[in-house]
């Protein structure tokens, strides 16, 4: 569900946060329109709202864990962790962490890609979060459900700043909620 259609509809918040993502035509290659979260990061008020949004989102749902997908998930989980008083973990790339690590594997456009977690992050019965820059078929997500499912948790929802109005891989999210602040952008003229 977009935060729009969730009680923010007209909220100049969302229309900053749009702006504030830079889009980069072709890039890494031919056909895509590139959505840029660091522009979004340079501006201190649209950051700020990004985060204020999903924190006033999951405040009071008794969310322990907001669980980051390498690397922009990194960006805007901490701060949500610490706003909503739960730990930040890590979903990672291989061989990134130390100690014991569970691992999954999901498909991508082009290949495989694989995260890992390191298994004493988790405990059984803890209610997480998933957070992620963007989402488009909904293979990453599904991997980080499958891995904090795998370690016990509860996986109450999956939060993404940019998203496509119809995701394609919604369905492989095993029914769990999606949040997405704001659909990607594009540049007039540019396919």
């Amino acid at each position: 569900m977009f935060a729009a259609e969730n009680g923010l509809k007209g909220d100049p918040r969302l229309q900053g946060i749009s702006q504030a993502i830079r889009v980069v035509p072709h890039f890494p290659k031919p056909g895509i329109m590139f959505q840029d979260i660091t522009t979004l990061l340079l501006d201190h008020k649209a950051f700020k709202d990004t985060v204020d949004i999903f924190v006033d989102r999951y405040r009071g749902m008794n969310i322990s864990v907001v669980a980051g997908v390498e690397a922009r998930g990194f960006m805007f989980g901490p701060s949500i962790a610490l706003a909503i008083g739960a730990k930040f973990v890590p979903l990672r790339k291989p061989r990134k962490l130390p100690g014991e690590v569970i691992s999954e594997a999901y498909d991508l456009e082009y290949g495989t890609d694989c995260l890992e977690m390191q298994i004493d992050a988790v405990k059984t019965g803890e209610r997480a979060l998933v957070i992620d820059d963007l989402v488009a078929t909904g293979g990453t997500l599904s991997a980080a459900i499958r891995l904090l499912e795998r370690m016990g948790a509860e996986v109450v929802e999956c939060a993404c700043v940019v998203g496509l109005r119809e995701v394609k891989g919604q369905r492989r999210l095993n029914g769990k909620p999606l949040y997405i602040l704001v659909e990607p952008r594009q540049l007039d003229g540019c396919f």
